[in-house]
C-alpha cells in the first residue's frame, strides 16, 4: 500500500517489527500514561509502554521523523491503530466492544474499521503531523474499501460537570442516524443530554472539545448515545463515527492529501 506523508521530512508507513511497535507504545505511553495521567493493567512503567491484549490484531500506522537518529524512539512522532472487521474476528471483537454495544454496527452489514490510541508527540503539535497521518488513513481507507470508521475519542478527565456543555452540543447537533447510533451499555450509561439545546454557547462548547473529536465532526463526523468513564484511563469517552461515502469532497481531501508543513 502506498503512503506519502507529502515532505520529504516525514516517513509515513505501517509498522512492520516488534520494535517499531514499542516505539508506538513508548509514544503512547509518553502521552496517555505520563502526560494525561491514565493506566492500565499491561502498562509497563518500568519500560514506559502503553500496551494492551489489542496490539497484537491492530495494524499500527506510525508517523516517523526521518531527521531523528535512525531506530530511534523519538523519531516516531505520530501513531494511529486500526483494526478492520476481519481482524476484530480475529480478536475476539472490538476495542470498543467493552463500552459500548455495537451490534447497529456490526449488522449494518458496512466494511469496518476501528480507530484508536490516535497521538502525536507534544512538540509536533499544531504542525501538519496530524494530517500527515490523516493522509495514511485515507490511503489505508481507500485500499481496504472501508465504509465506516470509527471509535472512542476522549475527553480528558473523569469529571462531567466541566464538560456537560459540549457534550450537550455533540448530544443535540452530531448524534448519528438511529439506524447507526450505537449506545453505551446500560451498566456504564451517561447521558449526553445535559443542557437543554437552548442554553448551549455552541462557540464556547467548541472551545471546549477536544481538537481530535473537532477534526472527525468537520469530516461529517457523528457520535453514538452517551458517555462512558474510564477511570483506568482518566478520561471521558464518546464513541465516534464517520461513513466514508458521505464525506464531500473538501473534507476528504483533509485526510488524503494532507496539508504540508
Amino acid at each position: 500500500m502506498h503512503m506519502k506523508a507529502d515532505n520529504p521530512n516525514f516517513d509515513l508507513r505501517l509498522a512492520k517489527t516488534p520494535a517499531d511497535l514499542r516505539a508506538a507504545q513508548r509514544l503512547r505511553y509518553e502521552v496517555f500514561i505520563a502526560e494525561l495521567g491514565g493506566d492500565g493493567p499491561m502498562v509497563d512503567h518500568d519500560n514506559r509502554l502503553e500496551r494492551d491484549a489489542f496490539d497484537a490484531y491492530f495494524d499500527h500506522l506510525l508517523l516517523i521523523d526521518k531527521r531523528q537518529p535512525t531506530g530511534s524512539d523519538r523519531a516516531v512522532v505520530g501513531v494511529y491503530r486500526l483494526l478492520r472487521s476481519d481482524m476484530a474476528a480475529q480478536a475476539g471483537g472490538f476495542y470498543s466492544d467493552h463500552e459500548y454495544d455495537l451490534d447497529k454496527l456490526k449488522h449494518s452489514g458496512a466494511r469496518l474499521l476501528e480507530l484508536g490510541r490516535s497521538c502525536v508527540r507534544k512538540d509536533y503539535r499544531g504542525s501538519a503531523a496530524m494530517y500527515h497521518l490523516w493522509n495514511g488513513l485515507g490511503a489505508y481507507v481507500c485500499q481496504h474499501q472501508i465504509d465506516i470508521l470509527f471509535g472512542v475519542a476522549s475527553f480528558h478527565g473523569t469529571d462531567l460537570a466541566p464538560i456537560a456543555e459540549p457534550l450537550a452540543y455533540l448530544h443535540h447537533n452530531h448524534l448519528a442516524r438511529e439506524s447507526l447510533r450505537v449506545r453505551v451499555k446500560e451498566a456504564d450509561f451517561h447521558s449526553m443530554d445535559l443542557m437543554a439545546a437552548d442554553q448551549i454557547d455552541a462557540r464556547r462548547a467548541l472551545r471546549q472539545m477536544p481538537t481530535l473529536i473537532k477534526a472527525y465532526l468537520r469530516l461529517g463526523g457523528c457520535v453514538g448515545e452517551g458517555v462512558y468513564i474510564d477511570h483506568s484511563f482518566n478520561t471521558a469517552d464518546v464513541l465516534v463515527m464517520m461513513e466514508a461515502d458521505k464525506v464531500s469532497d473538501k473534507q476528504r481531501s483533509l485526510y488524503t492529501k494532507g496539508r504540508r508543513g
